[in-house]
């Protein structure tokens, strides 16, 4: 029997917002921190998508197409690539050619809207779905929702937009005594498979890979495909799910981490049991051993693995719940811009940055947060919403007119 193991990597980056002081609100409509966005997407650039890529590059070449990653890349960062980067999108589609490479469809712009409006859901697949035929080539087939949040409902409603597989978190409390590494199925709808993610040995290189005090540090490619192939005797799928920023950013180039996935594939593919393949390979080649029952929402984040790092306090609730009010004001309104600025404010950045859980998880939620505590989070974004729903009011009564008269110069015209 194959073994298969599939690295996915999630590429994104929010729009920062600026400081928007409560005075601003409804003389200044320009909501984004153009400096912080460039800054930090130029340097993760330098640091991360740029040399990962050409490195996965040549690793592809060096194995004739036998060593094969996965990726979801954000309508959100795609259009930071085009506007300050244009190089890093170029790198991607010399992967894409390859043929060794997936595309996964996810939300336009990395927003949290299957858990609020199957509408707004279903639009940003779509939109995003075409935006990456059009870029890389190739029309996605296997979904990843934000955050890799997934249930039961939600996986039924990918299923119905004609997707195959989904990916989602190998979340101890749904697994029960089951093992995140196999292929299952959506309780709901038995077409949709799912690849679980194995949290312990993504999060080894993901978060503990430079961790000194670790028992297992230093992490070798040898010591980890050792783990590997452990595992895949007796399993036949290991999902290794992380940031792609886990390059160079999350972990320094000076931590030994390219080198560590320099070596890794041919550590790996000297045992001809084990390959390396993507989520629709995968689909192909084995079966799923059961559905998978998945009542409330799960996710990566936290220990809890649900949605509490974005909608766990009343800060984020009430701006979440704000923000959706106006969803069917904006469609009215057929304003591009307007469009544009609702899908930038559902990106789930802006919530995350909301989050009150310390603790364990605090140092999570710090990483590349641009605010000092959630309440700022909370008020400056809800200054920008404030001045949002004063456009959006202001469209709408546009809108509205213009039906009017449209419909009275029909019945004139009648007349």
């Amino acid at each position: 029997m194959e073994r298969s193991i599939c690295f996915y990597f999630q590429v994104h980056q929010p729009d920062r917002l600026r400081l928007y002081r409560f005075f601003d609100i409804g003389r200044e409509s320009y909501y984004y921190d153009d400096f912080a966005n460039k800054t930090i997407l130029k340097r993760v650039a330098e640091r991360c998508y740029l040399p990962a890529n050409r490195l996965i590059l040549e690793l592809i070449k060096k194995y004739d197409g036998a060593f094969k990653v996965t990726f979801s890349i954000s309508g959100t960062v795609l259009e930071q690539f085009e506007k300050y980067a244009p190089e890093v999108i170029e790198s991607f589609r010399e992967l894409a050619k390859t043929g060794s490479v997936e595309f996964l469809a996810e939300t336009y712009s990395h927003s949290l809207a299957s858990l609020i409006s199957p509408d707004e859901f279903r639009h940003q697949v779509k939109l995003h779905s075409a935006v990456i035929e059009s870029c890389f080539g190739v029309k996605p087939k296997v979904f990843r929702n934000t955050e890799l949040i997934y249930s039961d409902t939600i996986g039924s409603m990918v299923a119905d937009m004609g997707y195959k597989a989904m990916l989602t978190e190998g979340a101890k409390h749904i697994l029960g005594w089951k093992s995140p590494n196999y292929l299952y199925t959506n309780a709901i709808n038995p077409r949709l498979k799912l690849l679980l993610k194995n949290f312990t040995l993504s999060d080894d290189i993901a978060f503990r890979f430079s961790d000194r005090n670790w028992e297992h540090w230093p992490l070798t490619s040898d010591k980890y495909a050792a783990w590997l192939a452990s595992i895949l005797r007796k399993d036949e799928i290991v999902n290794l799910f992380m940031d792609y920023e886990t390059f160079g950013e999350h972990q320094q180039a000076s931590t030994g981490i390219f080198d560590f996935l320099k070596h890794l594939p041919g550590a790996l593919l000297t045992n001809g049991n084990i390959k390396f393949d993507t989520p629709s390979g995968i689909c192909e080649r084995h079966q799923p051993v059961a559905p998978l029952h998945v009542p409330f929402p799960i996710s990566w984040a936290d220990e809890e693995r649900d949605t509490s790092a974005w909608l766990g306090n009343e800060l984020q609730d009430e701006a979440f719940q704000k923000l959706y009010s106006i969803e069917k004001s904006v469609r009215l309104c057929n304003d591009p811009a307007i469009t544009s600025n609702f899908a930038k404010l559902q990106q789930s950045d802006h919530f995350y940055y909301m989050c009150t859980k310390f603790f364990s998880d605090g140092a999570v939620h710090k990483y590349f947060n641009p605010y000092d505590t959630p309440y700022e989070a909370f008020i400056n974004y809800m200054n920008v919403l404030s001045d949002f729903m004063l456009r959006v009011e202001g469209g709408t009564i546009i809108a509205k007119d213009s039906i009017l008269v449209k419909k009275a110069n029909r019945i004139k015209k009648k007349q």
